[in-house]
């Protein structure tokens, strides 16, 4: 498991673009048949991706979390970008198809994931956090997420929000996630950009067309950065920044936090005329 240290804005300002992937671009989330995950410092929030061909793939209890199994202190959020598949939690199976989402909560001991068809295998992205009481397993379809369409064609961020695990939806202790898909034409996510500083945040970028990129803003409003991503790529952003992208095509990105507080709204808006 990486482990990746918090940056300071200060130390942020100084960074040159490969320091900058060193320390907020995930990589290599989806590999066959294992789990991929990364520690970071930023609320204590592990995160990457299980991808099964063929086989069962468990949930490893990493020696750097010194717990007894992985989810014995924390909670899991599950999202499948892929094939249908199955998660299975201490003997009970979910069958999860593309944008269903699965919590499991403190104390679940067995984890597993499987795929309905090697061929079209499932993409199980994952966010852990530390937690402090056991909220129930729970299984959402992308249904049951109360899609919303926000935005409009004429600035480009036509899209629609599916809202998992919130305060209005699965309970957990500190976990929010959902998901975005952008309608076609339409490239811009979260504008107007935001900070909430009593959160952190990872975007995962999914369903990117081939040879087709995201540009990633990200920093303080008054000293913003950009890194381009790709397919199947996250971008660790911390409480201090922006966080907001631009696409060659349109495409869909799974927003995933902890924190503070499980608020979805409670966001600092930026004036787009003092971004610099």
């Amino acid at each position: 498991m990486k482990s990746i240290y918090e940056t300071s804005p200060r130390e942020f300002e100084r960074m040159n673009t490969s320091e900058m992937r060193e320390d907020f671009l995930v990589q290599s989330i989806f590999i066959d048949n294992e789990v991929s995950l990364t520690y970071t410092h930023y609320d204590r929030m592990v995160t990457g991706g299980v991808k099964p061909v063929g086989k069962t793939v468990e949930l490893p209890n990493p020696d750097d979390l010194k717990a007894e199994y992985f989810l014995e202190r924390r909670e899991l959020g599950i999202i499948n970008i892929g094939g249908d598949g199955t998660v299975t939690a201490d003997g009970t199976s979910y069958e999860v198809e593309k944008l269903g989402c699965v919590y499991l909560g403190k104390g679940t001991k067995e984890v597993s994931f499987s795929s309905k068809d090697s061929s079209s295998p499932a993409k199980f992205f994952i966010l852990s956090a530390p937690a402090h009481k056991e909220y129930p397993n729970t299984h959402f379809t992308k249904e049951q997420a109360s899609p919303v369409t926000l935005g409009d064609a004429a600035t480009s961020n036509n899209r629609t929000i599916y809202k998992y695990i919130h305060n209005d939806g699965i309970m957990s202790c500190q976990l929010v996630m959902g998901l975005t898909v952008l309608s076609t034409g339409s490239v811009w996510n979260t504008m107007p950009p935001h900070t909430h500083d009593r959160r952190s945040e990872i975007y995962c970028y999914f369903d990117v067309p081939e040879n087709q990129g995201i540009m990633h803003f990200m920093g303080k409003p008054d000293e913003t950065r950009h890194l381009w991503v790709q397919n199947d790529e996250a971008i660790i952003s911390p409480p201090w920044s922006i966080h907001a992208g631009s696409g060659t095509a349109n495409y869909s990105f799974i927003w995933a936090m902890a924190g503070e507080n499980k608020d979805f709204t409670d966001m600092d808006h930026v004036d787009l005329n003092l971004m610099r």
